[in-house]
């Protein structure tokens, strides 16, 4: 059995800003303000959410 990681650290495109977050374990995060440059991050085509998108760890599995 793996642990989950919950912590990932997002990186934003634009500015190169990082942030660690908790991952939520029941829902996604469909969208981040990134606190460096303020742009609304939202997940690439065909990601679910922003951390697989942007995040050092995709999220865990609903």
């Amino acid at each position: 059995m793996t642990d989950l990681i919950l912590q990932s650290t997002l990186t934003c495109p634009h500015c190169g800003h990082q942030a660690t977050e908790t991952m939520p374990t029941d829902a996604c995060w469909f969208f981040y303000d990134c606190a460096g440059c303020g742009e609304l991050l939202r997940p690439k085509p065909g990601d679910c959410c922003v951390f697989c998108s942007y995040g050092s760890v995709p999220c865990p599995p609903i």
